[in-house]
């Protein structure tokens, strides 16, 4: 009896919710109960823009913003891959190895070989997949810890890529060639941009009416209609901005696209699968989810494979924006960058919490650090100092977070 009327209880108490206040409310509720979601990136990026948009007032034009979402494409890639990972409770370090080792595949069968552009790109992406199988059997069949395993990958494939790229030490790229073009000079025409303005609002509000609907009819509370509306009002409201402000100077680069696309292509099969589902799941409590009939070892060799695929077309990017691949391609910061993107992005190091939008928001802010202190004129090394605090302060968050999920579930 007493159930029941907590039930009742609790189904009137979500019944009540619908609206706008009640959107607000549920907001609320799940930030006590310590599912934050993008909150806190999205206030510290607004923080870090304010300061440094006051200390330069370069930073916030059009033309630096062009800059940023171009230079974040190719990194941000990578950071999908490890948010992969991330939600089931592993670690790929040897990311940089393969994005490094994918641009010198590239290069030396495009210019060297003479193989068409689409031709090596295929086999660079699909070697990196190769390699993300191979750490899965070595995860799956022998008990080694993902984190020995790509450490291990980051050396072997640093080596490899030296011994791809020979006595020259670096290939580049045409200038001329339709990959660089993509990188460098593509941008989307005005109208285009604000027509995909236009279906990212239309797409969200249909998605949104659909799961609504399909709510209802399971007897469980949904967003109204109006307030669908005016969610996907305001998101246009905020592109078609956001595309008339980078218009001011170049556009939208077809390369920022390339990313939105792949982190919302990864946002619908983690959100709206079997698979994705199954990825949350294993990363929440292993031993349930296999209890619970998932394939535990196919999730994990899905993961560790597309991982290592978005490192391979985050390198492949990269070599065309730089229009060559050399001996430090994948290195220097790149492997750092990659997982500090996904980790401030929202993305738990425990498994079985983030986004694919945790990747574009992180590197958006890692970027946003790098391009500001850049035209300040600082020292790289300040760079790193302020990255890796902004790094610490997100993991502070998502622990403190955590001991708020546990205490609140056991209350």
């Amino acid at each position: 009896m007493t159930t029941t009327l907590a039930t009742d209880r609790q189904d009137e108490r979500l019944q009540s919710r619908e609206g706008l206040r009640g959107a607000v409310t549920d907001v609320i509720e799940r930030a006590r109960g310590g599912d934050l979601g993008v909150i806190p990136v999205v206030v510290g990026l607004v923080v870090i823009w304010a300061v440094l948009q006051i200390l330069n007032p370069v930073f916030l034009s059009s033309t630096n913003l062009v800059n940023l979402t171009l230079e974040s494409a190719a990194v941000g890639v990578i950071a999908l891959g490890i948010v992969c990972v991330l939600l089931v409770g592993q670690i790929d370090l040897s990311v940089g190895s393969v994005s490094g080792l994918s641009g010198a595949v590239l290069a030396v069968l495009f210019v060297d070989k003479g193989l068409p552009v689409w031709a090596a790109i295929l086999a660079a992406i699909a070697l990196s997949a190769a390699i993300g199988w191979v750490y899965a059997q070595l995860f799956n069949r022998f008990g080694v810890p993902s984190f020995v395993i790509t450490l291990a990958g980051l050396l072997a494939f640093l080596g490899l890529q030296l011994y791809v790229l020979g006595t020259k030490g670096s290939i580049n790229l045409p200038f001329d060639s339709a990959l660089v073009n993509f990188a460098q000079l593509a941008f989307v025409p005005q109208w285009l941009s604000y027509t995909f303005a236009v279906v990212a609002a239309a797409g969200l509000f249909a998605s949104g009416y659909l799961h609504a609907r399909e709510r209802r009819r399971a007897g469980l509370s949904a967003r109204t209609t109006s307030m669908l509306a005016v969610r996907s009002i305001a998101l246009l409201a905020v592109l078609a901005f956001v595309v008339w402000y980078l218009g001011q100077t170049r556009g939208v680069g077809w390369m920022f696209v390339l990313f939105v696309a792949l982190v919302l292509v990864m946002h619908y099969l983690l959100s709206r699968t079997k698979w994705g589902r199954s990825v949350y799941a294993v990363g929440g409590n292993v031993e349930a989810a296999r209890r619970a009939g998932i394939n535990v070892r196919a999730v994990y060799t899905s993961v560790f494979m597309l991982c290592s695929s978005f490192a391979a077309v985050g390198g492949i990017l990269a070599a065309a924006r730089l229009a060559a691949a050399n001996q430090s391609s994948g290195a220097g910061d790149v492997n750092l960058n990659a997982i500090a993107a996904a980790v401030i992005g929202g993305t738990s190091l425990f498994g079985g919490r983030g986004t694919a939008f945790g990747a574009l928001l992180g590197m958006i802010v890692i970027q946003s650090i790098s391009s500001g202190l850049t035209l300040l004129n600082l020292d790289s090394s300040i760079r790193f100092v302020v990255t890796g605090v902004v790094l610490l302060l997100a993991v502070v968050v998502d622990s403190v977070a955590r001991k708020s999920r546990t205490s609140h579930g056991r209350a």
